[in-house]
């Protein structure tokens, strides 16, 4: 479990993922060292890591939910084989393992190869459905709320960034390929090592940082292996909503502590939410009493996330 400490530092981190020790201790009022040594234990017992990430409008990407069933063997197999593909991220066992649930990423130029031509080959598959993400409510640039309670207002102040011109340029150009895999792997890697990566002076990586985030065409995420932060019970929530109010119950939905995850999809099922609760009472009362209290929701099937086997960075 993490203390006060560990959440603030968590906090910072979403709303200034590159912001130096120094000055994230300074908002804290703990030392530099402080910061470190707890980054680095987090890091090593949590699971945290922060990634930068392409908006992928901006990349030219559009983003597909994959339902799949198999045999729990085949299943837990699968899955593994998906994590370690570079177009897939937040890849889960769910159903008592005997389904994937996985975010693919695909461009025209790889001809949806996942979709199309590399999982109908798959043996052991019992059923696949995929489902077009048209609209992120909650997820993607959009900070989970549940994490994002730890700082004061003044020091949420303190390290908030500028937000992002979405209505600037976002287009990412060739050059983008290098630094963008980098910072899958690591959002808080130095400008040195960047500046290694990519073959650009550290000016003009830090210049393409700073234009790409402000663009709205980069952003940072937070992984961090909710249990330790009190969440043990997961589960996908997959929705029916009449059509003219789906945005309604969408917006509805992502004002809830519990989902750090709601889109509008293409299917049988027309929304989709991941809920994080501390017990599995906790999610029956939350399905009850805060999704249940929502007009408009005509079907919900709830399936149990059993563990995460790759988080965000779609890059390996």
């Amino acid at each position: 479990m993490v203390d006060v400490i560990d959440r603030a530092l968590i906090h910072a981190l979403q709303l200034d993922s590159r912001a130096p020790y120094s000055r994230i201790g300074e908002v804290l009022g703990v030392s530099t060292q402080t910061v470190a040594r707890r980054f680095n234990r987090l890091r090593a017992e949590a699971g945290l890591r922060v990634v930068g990430l392409p908006d992928s409008q901006a990349a030219g990407q559009a983003q597909w939910l994959l339902r799949l069933t198999a045999a729990p063997q085949a299943a837990r197999e699968l899955a593994g084989a998906l994590a370690r593909r570079p177009d897939t991220s937040w890849v889960k066992l769910a159903s008592g393992g005997t389904e994937i649930v996985a975010t693919v990423h695909s461009s025209p130029s790889d001809g949806n190869q996942l979709l199309l031509h590399d999982i109908p080959r798959t043996a052991g598959i019992t059923a696949v459905s995929a489902h077009y993400l048209l609209h992120l409510y909650v997820g993607g640039p959009t900070a989970w709320r549940g994490r994002v309670k730890s700082l004061t207002a003044a020091q949420q102040a303190a390290l908030r960034t500028t937000a992002p011109d979405r209505g600037s340029a976002r287009e990412l150009n060739a050059g983008d390929a290098k630094l963008l895999t980098a910072l899958g792997e690591d959002g808080r890697m130095t400008l040195a090592d960047l500046s290694e990566r990519t073959g650009w002076s550290a000016a003009t990586v830090a210049r393409r940082l700073e234009e790409l985030q402000q663009s709205g065409a980069l952003y940072y995420d937070v992984d961090v292996d909710p249990v330790v932060l009190g969440y043990t019970t997961s589960a996908m929530l997959w929705l029916s909503v009449q059509p003219a109010y789906l945005d309604a119950v969408g917006r509805a939905l992502a004002e809830h502590d519990e989902l750090p995850f709601v889109a509008a999809t293409t299917g049988r099922t027309n929304l989709v939410a991941q809920a994080l609760c501390d017990s599995p009472g906790a999610l029956h009362s939350y399905l009850v009493d805060r999704v249940g209290a929502i007009e408009h929701i005509a079907a919900i099937e709830t399936t149990p996330v059993l563990r995460t086997v790759k988080a965000a960075a779609p890059f390996s």
